[in-house]
């Protein structure tokens, strides 16, 4: 293992795309070109080291990021693989949310993907500088040209090739670097490991002389010393192009494109180059930001030697390991035997066993310190989104916001025997997987588990039949409803009764009003503190929201509702926090159900590539299931079919869409919005929750 001297030397990045890209299969090269595996690892076979999961295995699919670390000329290069399908867009998000730097991989046939725009627009939101790497060259239909267009014109971004691929399809060779100026050939022999330079072509003279202006060009623009020498005609050298170009990528105002093709081994040793050239060191980037005990920004430089700032992005449990806490120290270091501080629980936890991961593979070290991602087993209280710092001081880091579930099923212990297992495994699940949730239903009792989409529970209930030996029964998946009103209504209603000795008074008058879809639960309180003190407010406020929990139709949480506290009276000797509280979940009760109830159902974004002479079953198969048609586009020989419909309609849709198109068709969905049910539709599903 290489000493390194500072941050500077560091890398932090993440692994990103839409599923199939390339992402695993060009992490296992890049694990063997560094030396830390000594096999070539296939997710087609699954001997991916960072795909480790059975459930993995078998579908040759990422479910969850795997964390590893390697060493690149002298550089420590700490890389998250994230997964590509949607069910799994939150380990996409909470991986960039401690991140430095990203590489986003895209298949030069299929270019930008829906997936491919969710991860890009998750990197945007958290300003992770990216390098793109477009894979897949030698897969027949690969056009690296038309994947620089898709990601300037899809993704608003800024790309520039600073390589160019040297035929294509079978026929694929090798690259040319533009800043380098030279052709490189990966020997076959030595698995890639051997690289030859070659001079450039004739026939590709033209191409390259084109291609190095628009790179010094745009370069021109960010740069004053290569404007000067652009306008001036004079040569540009490397260093300087490398220079600017590093500078330019760490601020987002480019994106430098290389291509390859991960799996015949051509093209990843100037990957990990561009890693290490463009990509930010934790030196690089802003000082972290978190809020103090009074609501002040506090900054904390990325320096061992600052006081500590960590961020748990992710808990980790099997049937074997207590539970691991994923940990991004921004400042600081946490070292074994330290006492540290979680103010987000304000609970205090000791460090007693801390880890470098590499996949499913654990090594124990003594500390771990800025700029570094690793591993703490047994902390008790931090989960996911928690910040961790120094025993005295008070840190919060901005945390993370979790998508809510939309699909969920039943499930029950086989046996008494079962019944607390059951219980104490979905527990540790919820607790690693923050879009996964267990509920139970009121008026049947039965456990509901919810999640992203099909994939997701039918990976969680693998998990749970198969890696912790639950014996359960599972229903069928079914949908999140949510219940909304139309209009808006006045009510009131007064508790007084006697207990006891004493008497119990509370009197609320409440209006309640739909709101906008997705604006959730709004409470307002109109009344001064001479009807009614504010002691009782608190009361009233939970009295409402827990009320709203379970809507009048069938009992699902109410949503896109202003409730205002109107009016109402009190007793100076008789009234109390509980009185209040139940007169306020009377009044929402009666309000909601006098209000013109509506159902809500999910509502997906879907998009379907299609070839086209399938363009007509496929429209057709979304109209008889409640869709609307939003967009239909052309790329190359395929066509692209945007339509939204609800969740419900789709169950079991990659079978219908197979049969319709001779399983030449694919789709990608993800969760777009609430929206209200039909009312004979509405009808129908009340009638059949409530079994009448």
């Amino acid at each position: 293992m290489t000493a390194l001297k500072d941050l500077s030397e560091v890398r932090n990045i993440g692994i990103m795309a839409h599923i199939d890209a390339g992402k695993t299969t060009t992490t296992e090269r890049i694990l063997f070109y560094t030396g830390r595996s000594y096999k070539l690892g296939e997710v087609h076979n699954g001997t991916a080291v960072m795909d480790w999961m059975e459930q993995e295995q078998e579908r040759g699919i990422t479910i969850t990021s795997a964390a590893t670390t390697c060493y690149w000329k002298e550089k420590k290069i700490n890389i998250i693989d994230t997964p590509g399908h949607v069910d799994f867009t939150i380990e996409v998000e909470r991986s960039l949310r401690v991140l430095d730097g990203a590489i986003a991989v895209f298949c030069a046939v299929g270019g930008v993907e829906p997936q491919s725009e969710t991860v890009w627009r998750q990197a945007d939101k958290y300003h992770i500088p990216r390098i793109a790497f477009i894979n897949k060259m030698d897969r027949n239909g690969a056009n690296f040209d038309r994947c620089v267009s898709m990601i300037a014109k899809r993704l608003g971004a800024n790309p520039l090739p600073i390589q160019l691929p040297v035929g294509k399809e079978a026929e694929f060779e090798g690259i040319i670097d533009l800043i380098e100026e030279k052709m490189l050939v990966f020997d076959e022999q030595s698995f890639g490991q051997e690289i030859i330079e070659k001079e450039i072509p004739g026939d590709y003279k033209e191409k390259f002389t084109a291609a190095r202006m628009m790179l010094l060009e745009k370069l021109a623009d960010f740069d004053e010393g290569i404007m000067e020498k652009y306008l001036d005609d004079t040569s540009v050298s490397a260093p300087e192009i490398y220079k600017a170009l590093r500078k330019a990528t760490i601020s987002l105002n480019i994106v430098p494109v290389l291509c390859g093709s991960a799996f015949k081994n051509k093209g990843v040793q100037p990957l990990l180059d561009s890693v290490v050239n463009f990509l930010p060191s934790p030196l690089d980037v802003k000082d972290i930001e978190g809020v103090g005990l009074n609501g002040e920004v506090i900054s904390r430089k990325s320096d061992p030697r600052e006081k500590l700032a960590g961020l748990v992005f992710k808990l980790m449990s099997d049937a074997f390991v207590e539970n691991l806490a994923f940990v991004r120290v921004y400042s600081g270091k946490i070292a074994l035997g330290d006492k540290i501080y979680n103010p987000v629980k304000q609970k205090q936890e000791k460090i007693s066993k801390i880890m470098k991961l590499h996949a499913n593979k654990r090594e124990e070290v003594q500390e771990i310190s800025a700029g570094d991602i690793g591993a703490i087993a047994g902390l008790k209280f931090s989960t996911t989104g928690d910040t961790l710092c120094e025993k005295g001081d008070h840190i919060v880091l901005e945390s993370m916001d979790f998508p809510e579930p939309v699909i969920g099923v039943a499930i029950e212990p086989r046996s008494k025997a079962d019944e607390k297992k059951l219980s104490e495994t979905l527990a540790k699940i919820a607790l690693e997987d923050p879009s996964f949730t267990v509920s139970t239903d009121k008026d049947s009792g039965q456990t509901i588990i919810s999640g992203m989409g099909e994939l997701h529970l039918e990976i969680i209930i693998d998990r749970l039949l198969n890696d912790f030996k639950v014996s359960a029964n599972v229903g069928k998946p079914q949908v999140a409803y949510k219940e909304t009103i139309e209009s808006t209504h006045r009510t009131e209603s007064k508790f007084d009764q006697m207990t006891g000795a004493k008497g119990q008074y509370g009197h609320v008058e409440i209006e309640v009003e739909p709101l906008d879809r997705g604006a959730g639960i709004v409470f307002v309180n109109n009344v001064d503190k001479e009807r009614i003190p504010e002691q009782f407010l608190g009361a009233i406020r939970k009295g409402v929201v827990d009320t709203l929990d379970s809507g009048p139709l069938i009992g699902y949480p109410v949503t896109d509702i202003k409730v205002t506290l109107v009016g109402g009276s009190y007793h100076e000797e008789e009234s109390s926090e509980m009185a209040f509280g139940i007169a306020a979940a009377m009044a929402i009760r009666r309000a909601t159900s006098e209000a013109g109830p509506k159902l809500l159902e999910p509502v997906m974004d879907l998009e379907i590539t299609t070839p086209e002479e399938y363009i007509g079953e496929a429209i057709a198969d979304i109209n008889g299931k409640r869709g609307k048609i939003v967009g239909v586009s052309a790329e190359s020989n395929l066509q692209i079919v945007k339509a939204h419909v609800p969740l419900a309609e789709l169950f079991g849709y990659s079978t219908s869409l197979r049969s319709a198109t001779q399983g030449r068709a694919n789709f990608t969905m993800h969760f777009l919005q609430y929206d209200v049910v039909p009312a004979s539709r509405a009808e129908a599903i009340v009638k059949k929750i409530r079994g009448i």
